[in-house]
């Protein structure tokens, strides 16, 4: 607070007043006794006393009209707007008031510290907006980042360091059935119906490491179908930005990803290695066997040595086949084969498939009924594999026929495309053996001692048939009466 000043004008006019009062009392005090007329005393007492009221009312009004201007200014300050003060600089919308007097310094420095307060306010504004900005820029992004987790198929999951589960994406609520907004908890164990899961998530928040730690876990949904995932989780650390410095574990997240299709392929893969395995094992073992005999001499005659040697070339056509099939299905699978099409007559195929079979229908009294459509049916096919696809099929029809059956090859065009059908009066399969009869290796248990073979020939077949020439191979069959196996080829 400033130190309030007396202006000399003011001292004069109190000055005055206090002469004005004692002047009177001090002039009959000083006349001697006697000296002049009741009447002129009277006279200076009245003079003196006029002079004082005059000079008191004069004073009065002054600090009046004063006190007045300083009301009307503080009032006014205190309505102007704190923009209207700061921008005020040379004081043209409120010019303090010229009253003088002691406050006149005070009402420049409340003038002065409005305008710092003005300044200060605008400085707040500009840093509230300036905030404002940033948290709807910091809204917005948050929206986004949970409206692309929210269509991620993966399932998300993040937990803080209390094990309690802070956000999660749709997928995983849907994996989990769960809704985050109506949880009566949400501890984490209390949620996700599987340890392994948990131990993960919740073991991350709390190790130390940074490193990404994967793991294959099985997870069973509601209807309690298993579903493989590849579980990737990181711990979630803060950091302090002055000091440069990771701050203390904040929780972890977790990232599911769906790789039942690639368990799929491991399993098929092992089952395909597996299947070889024994498919070679068995004519290796005859070939074997034989080998030892004739080393040992248990062959003494020629008969015999000859009998030996017939097994042990079977055993090797049929490892030979085998290695042949297995060739020609990983050269398709790649897509490494070389395919040469040409228009060709598709019943001078059949014809020459027919043929090829001929002998070994003859061996088991079957008769194979040529019923090949009288119409030139012209198709773009690779000639070599194409007549593969159909001897497979037709072998296959031979094989699971009873002896005095029948196999019919027929051919026809239907609907813009040419189709042929090998119906056989077999075995027949089974609404299950119809779904994997194509898969490698897959062979009917039930009908594996009717006749040798590896599994590989209806695989082949459909390779050829769909990924080669883009057509289509499908089975109809009925247990006990036969099966119909039929391709549609594009013209």
């Amino acid at each position: 607070m400033a130190k309030i000043g007396v202006r000399t004008s003011d001292l004069l006019a109190l000055s005055a007043v206090v002469l004005g009062l004692i002047w009177p009392i001090g002039c009959e005090a000083a006349l001697p006794v006697g000296f002049g007329s009741p009447a002129l005393r009277l006279g200076f007492f009245v003079t003196g006393s006029l002079t004082a009221i005059l000079f008191t009312l004069w004073w009065v009004r002054k600090f009046h009209r004063g006190r007045i201007a300083e009301r009307h200014y503080l009032t006014s300050l205190c309505e102007m707007d704190p923009h209207e003060i700061w921008h005020d600089e040379g004081g043209t919308l409120l010019p303090p008031p010229s009253i003088g007097g002691p406050w006149s310094q005070v009402l420049e420095q409340v003038h002065q510290a409005f305008r710092d307060h003005g300044r200060q306010i605008q400085n707040l504004e500009q840093a509230r907006s300036a905030l404002e900005i940033r948290c709807r820029r910091a809204t917005s992004e948050a929206a986004q980042i949970k409206g692309i987790l929210s269509s991620l198929p993966e399932p998300i999951l993040v937990a803080d360091s209390y094990d309690e589960l802070v956000m999660v994406n749709s997928s995983a609520e849907q994996l989990f059935q769960f809704d985050m907004q109506n949880v009566e908890t949400r501890a984490a164990k209390s949620i996700i119906h599987c340890q392994k899961l948990v131990d993960l998530l919740l073991g991350t928040a709390r190790h130390k490491s940074t490193e990404r730690r994967n793991e294959d876990i099985e997870i069973a949904d509601m209807e309690g179908h298993s579903h493989w995932y590849r579980a990737t989780a990181a711990r979630l650390s803060g950091e302090n930005k002055a000091t440069d410095e990771r701050a203390e574990s904040c929780g972890a997240v977790v990232v599911l990803r769906n790789i039942g299709e690639h368990k799929a392929v491991q399993k098929r893969n092992a089952e395909f290695v597996s299947s070889v395995s024994h498919e070679m094992k068995t004519p290796l073992a005859g070939i074997k066997a034989y080998v030892e005999l004739l080393a040992d001499g248990d062959a003494e005659d020629e008969n015999t040595r000859e009998e030996f040697l017939a097994v042990i070339n079977g055993q090797a056509d049929r490892l030979q086949r085998l290695v042949e099939n297995l060739l020609n299905l990983a050269r398709i699978e790649a897509g490494v084969v070389n395919v040469s099409k040409e228009p060709r007559s598709l019943n001078e195929i059949l014809d020459e498939a027919l043929s090829i079979v001929q002998p070994s229908a003859e061996a088991k009294s079957i008769a194979l009924i040529n019923d090949l459509s009288p119409m030139y049916l012209s198709v773009l096919i690779d000639r070599d594999m194409l007549l593969q696809a159909a001897i497979n099929l037709l072998s296959n029809a031979i094989k699971y026929t009873p002896p005095g059956g029948s196999v019919t090859l027929r051919s026809r065009m239907e609907e813009g495309q040419v189709r042929f059908d090998v119906q056989d009066t077999g075995v027949g399969l089974s609404g299950d053996d119809c779904n994997r009869v194509f898969e490698k290796f897959y062979r009917v248990e039930r009908n594996k001692e009717m006749a040798p073979g590896t599994g590989l020939g209806l695989p082949l077949a459909k390779h050829i048939v769909e990924d080669v020439h883009g057509g289509r191979l499908t089975v109809e069959s009925t247990l006990g009466q036969g099966s119909t196996f039929s391709v549609e080829l594009k013209i």
